[in-house]
């Protein structure tokens, strides 16, 4: 780690004039991607470690005027950089107030550059986002993508994951959502829960895409290490997650089925209808620069790597005593060339080969050529007019093939 002010300097330097002598590769796009966390919740679901709390007014409040200052400063330290999206994740952003999301919104414009066209998301919850005033406030607010935590069509497995919300309860959101006119929802999806099956999953998919939503990101279930589901799917629990033969087939027929509902995967875990994908989530996957807010979001601009802290009393120091970007990771050539591996072989673009050969002077495929044959003649990957694409089956192994590509091993 490294920091970003001598300890003897007593001002703040501008962020951009401290790393713009060592500028990382280009990346896609214009603009910086904007990531407000807000760390609130009704409940825990059994299956998640984000950083989150039980919402409570108090902690709230204390929260919001913190971010709205670190907005400001964030704004000031960049020289009020132009930003190409806002995200709002969680959490649970929808537990916000309309009338404090519109002050953080004003205070983003009025801090940074904004397009007036720009994608601007909101993640939300069917238990605090179904009615139609609530996301016409939405739509007043600036916001015009909606990312609606759907994550099962039934409602026990709804049960087991600890969701505060039914199916029922769900459709409801939506259909208030379209009625209210937001004209780009996207619905998330976990696969892979216990005692799920193959026709299971894909009824639901069926189910989904008569939702006709514009956006579907579809989840394999991960345990995480001290989570309910974790120990729930252990050797002494009472639940038992699918094999990993029938999760394999969840995952290429679930893809197949909804691209044959028009809905293109471009990445591992995303489907779109054309024109449709998520500019902000596919700028983390093409490099560009992001500056995360609130506690523990990260931020990642020029070579530097930072993260906000997780607890609201280390966020109130951080804040409060100008700490903002000062504890950063420096980025090293190799360590960005690993990156550029895998997040493009997440995607359906993949990986521009000639680009790899111009960073590392070497060649890719010839570096790894018996390992490279191996992998064609089992399907797994294709190279097409200098582009490195896994296959739906490699994207099914993709942990191990980049794993083997970026790391050598």
């Amino acid at each position: 780690m490294g920091k970003i002010y001598g300890e003897d300097v007593p001002v703040t330097p501008a962020f951009p004039d401290a790393i713009s002598k060592r500028k990382k590769p280009s990346s896609n796009g214009t603009g910086l991607l904007l990531y407000i966390h807000v760390p609130f919740c009704v409940s825990r679901c059994t299956y998640c470690n984000f950083h989150s709390q039980i919402y409570d007014a108090i902690s709230f409040a204390r929260y919001y005027s913190l971010l709205l200052e670190e907005i400001k400063e964030w704004g000031r330290r960049l020289k009020r950089p132009r930003l190409r999206t806002i995200y709002f994740g969680g959490g649970t952003p929808s537990l916000v107030p309309l009338s404090q999301l519109e002050t953080i919104m004003k205070t983003i414009r009025a801090s940074f550059t904004v397009n007036d066209n720009m994608e601007v998301t909101l993640e939300a919850n069917p238990d605090s986002a179904h009615d139609v005033s609530y996301f016409k406030g939405l739509l007043s607010i600036g916001f015009n993508r909606l990312s609606l935590g759907m994550q099962s069509c039934h409602d026990g497995d709804l049960q087991v994951m600890g969701r505060p919300h039914s199916v029922d309860m769900t459709m409801q959101s939506y259909s208030s959502a379209r009625q209210a006119g937001i004209g780009n929802i996207g619905l998330d999806l976990i696969w892979g829960l216990p005692g799920q099956k193959l026709k299971g999953w894909l009824d639901q998919l069926k189910m989904v895409a008569e939702m006709r939503p514009d956006h579907l990101s579809a989840y394999n279930l991960t345990l995480e290490s001290g989570t309910r589901m974790a120990e729930r799917c252990g050797e002494s629990g009472d639940l038992e997650l699918p094999s990993d033969t029938e999760q394999g087939r969840m995952f290429v027929y679930g893809a197949e089925y909804l691209e044959s509902m028009g809905y293109m995967q471009y990445e591992v875990s995303n489907f779109a209808r054309m024109g449709f994908m998520s500019v902000h989530n596919s700028g983390y996957w093409t490099g560009s620069d992001y500056l995360g807010l609130g506690p523990s979001a990260v931020s990642t601009i020029g070579r530097r790597r930072f993260s906000v802290p997780w607890s609201l009393d280390e966020y109130d120091t951080y804040v409060r005593d100008n700490l903002l970007g000062k504890d950063f990771e420096e980025l090293s050539d190799s360590a960005l060339l690993t990156e550029l591996v895998m997040l493009s072989l997440r995607t359906s673009q993949g990986l521009d080969l000639a680009e790899y050969r111009t960073r590392t002077g070497h060649d890719l495929v010839k570096r790894h050529e018996s390992l490279f044959a191996a992998l064609h003649r089992e399907n797994l990957i294709r190279i097409n007019q200098g582009w490195l694409k896994l296959t739906k089956n490699g994207m099914l192994v993709s942990n191990v093939i980049i794993q083997r590509l970026a790391f050598g091993e």
